[in-house]
């Protein structure tokens, strides 16, 4: 990666280079980048801040984010800790969308395992009754909702609790 670190109302010197220059190029293990990708970075000082601006076009999209701090190398470290949630939620994406085709621009090793959460599922029989007689069997059963044959409608309802609005009723169509 190639970078282009500009500084406004500051000099960049070379220990900040190198701080910014080492920070982005952890980056690298996340996308296929090659030696024609340019990171821009901008450095301004501010009467009473520090504020670092980077811009990465890739081959996805482009990466940018802003931080002002009081302490531009803690403004540095926020700059790449938001560059790495961009890309997360950007692989993300692709692999939701476009599961073969733009998701090789990511690294395969860099995906988040994810675990298999387990499902409870339960039989229950839905008997008739009105709606009182539903919100009171769930208040006795402790429960937020609860399903039932509507006796006017005869359809299947649930009655659920609204917090302190008091109760909602789903009824399905037919």
């Amino acid at each position: 990666m190639r970078f282009e670190i500009i500084g406004r109302n500051i000099t960049v010197t070379d220990t900040m280079r190198e701080k910014i220059e080492k920070k982005l190029s952890i980056l690298e293990k996340y996308l296929i980048i090659d030696g024609e990708t340019h990171a821009r970075v901008v450095t301004k000082v501010h009467p009473t801040s520090q504020k670092i601006e980077v811009t990465i076009p890739t081959k996805v999209g482009v990466l940018r984010t802003e931080v002002e701090n009081d302490d531009l190398y803690a403004a540095i470290d926020l700059a790449v800790d938001k560059l790495e949630d961009q890309i997360r939620r950007q692989k993300t994406r692709l692999s939701r969308r476009h599961r073969d085709s733009l998701a090789e621009a990511f690294y395969a090793e860099q995906e988040e395992e994810e675990e298999d959460i387990p499902v409870r599922t339960k039989t229950i029989m839905v008997d008739e009754m009105d709606l009182d007689e539903a919100i009171m069997q769930m208040e006795l059963s402790d429960h937020d909702f609860y399903l039932f044959r509507d006796e006017e409608s005869g359809r299947i309802s649930v009655v659920y609790r609204r917090g302190r609005a008091g109760y909602g009723l789903i009824e399905t169509a037919e």
